[in-house]
Formats: C-alpha cells, structure tokens, sequence
C-alpha cells in the first residue's frame, strides 16, 4: 500500500462482504454494517463486480474467512478470553458490532496508520447507529513493533488473546508475517486466524493465469503479494514459532463446512487458505 492511500483492497473486500448481505442474505456470514461503511462510489464498484459470476467463489472465501475467525473468538471468549485483537483490520466491523461486549470483551483494533485514520471518518458518518468502540492501535508492521504498539494502548502481552488477521499477510514481506507470527506465538493461551495463498506455482494452469492477472493488477495499484506459503512449510513454520495446534482450511474444506452456500462450486487444489493456530492444546470439544 503506497503510504498516503487508503488501502484498495481493503475496500475491495468490504465490497464483498456487502454484497454477500445483498446477495446471499448473509448467509455464511451477517454484517448490517457492511453496506453502511461503503461509500456510495465503492458499493457501486462492488456492484459491479458481483455481477461477473467469476466473483462469487472470492465473495463467498471473504464471508467465509470472516466467519470463521468470528466463531473462533466466540469460542474463546466461551473459555474465559477477554482480549481480542484485529490485526490490519481494513473496513472490517467486527470490533464496532463486538457481539461480546457484554461479556466484556476488549476489542484492540490495528492498522496502517493512513487507513485508520480514513476508517475513523467513515464512522463519524455512521455513529449515528449503535457502535462498540476498539482501542484503535495504528502500526505499520513493516517498520513498527507490534507488541510495543499494543502495550502502549493496554493490551496485556500476559494474558489470553485471540487475534483476526485476515487480508493482509500476503503483502507483508516474509519477515514482517513471521515477527508478527512470533510475536503470537510467545503469548500464553494465544489464538491466531489468519488467510494466506498458495505461491502461483501450485495452482493448474488454468488457475493459475486469472491469479497472475489480479496479482499484476493489485501490484499495478500499489499493493503486490510479497508473500505466499507453501501448506507443509508454512505448517512447519508455526511449529517452529510455538503453535502447537493448526487448523489449515483450504478452499475444499471451507466449501464442505457450507455447502449450500458453496452449491454448484466445486473446488478443488491450490488456492487461497484460512489458518486457525494455537500455541496451546484445546482439549475435545
């Protein structure tokens, strides 16, 4: 992301999101604030684009990654959680919906300082609706330390947290993903949910060529893929950084865990991934 302008493909996955609601009702995953946080030019952009069939497989993965990350925190504020935190947040609206608020779940919400600072005018238009309020922690991973940043806002490093990174590692460069990685690794009871793509190679040929395209185009625009995991590597990774459970989801799972949504979609090989990892046993159930 070139350091003066909101994030483009953060914009591009609310659309998703929002027309997930318009299209599919929600039905993997329900956000009554996903249109509100569009402005008018981005919703009909994202109309426009759900109205390509080739978008609806990508529509569906960004409901689902969504999803699953939010099941995830609810799971662990059943164990006792208390801290959340969305990394590289985007237009997400989790932290302003927080369903667990009054289970007093603290919401630390981080990102690239530019497009938080956007973010928050957006919600100056729309805090006429009920909103929870995040910490709101702007970091550039890049060049900033994590844990220094979370610390100042109240986060403690000390305690039980779940953490929501969706759509940004594969434009962090490999050692900015793995200080963040480590740095989740090394908090006790810590939980990670985090979607990464495969490197091109994997994909088929016929696969391959419209992800080379939007790869070129997002790089055009400022924000190329810097990187892509291989599952067994990645897997091997996590390990090393003191996960010790993980649930790598690809596109075949994600579309067996809702397959009315995923009806007439069937896929199959490389492609892009969700990450569930823990640095600590879950136990049954």
């Amino acid at each position: 992301m070139r350091a003066t302008q909101f994030s483009l493909s953060a914009v591009g996955a609310a659309g998703h999101r929002a027309m997930h609601q318009r299209l599919e009702g929600g039905g993997i995953f329900a956000d009554p604030l996903a249109r509100d946080i569009l402005d008018d030019d981005e919703w009909r952009a994202a109309e426009n684009q759900a109205a390509a069939p080739a978008g609806r497989p990508m529509r569906l993965f960004m409901a689902a990654r969504s999803r699953l990350a939010e099941d995830t925190i609810a799971a662990a504020v059943a164990r006792g959680v208390r801290q959340a935190v969305v990394l590289g947040a985007g237009l997400d609206t989790f932290s302003l919906r927080n369903p667990h608020a009054g289970a007093g779940l603290r919401v630390f919400e981080v990102d690239h300082p530019e497009t938080q600072a956007s973010k928050m005018l957006r919600l100056e238009r729309i805090a006429t609706r009920p909103l929870h309020w995040p910490r709101f922690v702007p970091v550039d991973f890049e060049t900033q330390r994590l844990g220094q940043a979370l610390d100042t806002a109240g986060f403690d490093d000390s305690r039980p947290a779940v953490f929501m990174w969706l759509g940004v590692i594969m434009y962090l460069t490999t050692e900015a993903a793995r200080s963040t990685l480590a740095y989740v690794g090394g908090i006790p009871g810590a939980e990670i949910v985090f979607d990464y793509t495969e490197p091109l190679e994997n994909y088929t040929p016929a696969r391959r060529a419209p992800m080379v395209a939007l790869a070129e185009r997002l790089a055009q625009l400022g924000e190329p893929w810097l990187s892509l995991f291989d599952p067994p590597a990645l897997a091997a990774e996590l390990q090393r950084l003191g996960f010790v459970e993980m649930e790598d989801l690809d596109l075949a799972a994600i579309a067996g865990r809702f397959p009315a949504m995923f009806a007439g979609i069937s896929p199959s090989g490389a492609g892009p991934h969700v990450m569930i990892a823990r640095n600590f046993a879950a136990g049954p159930g």
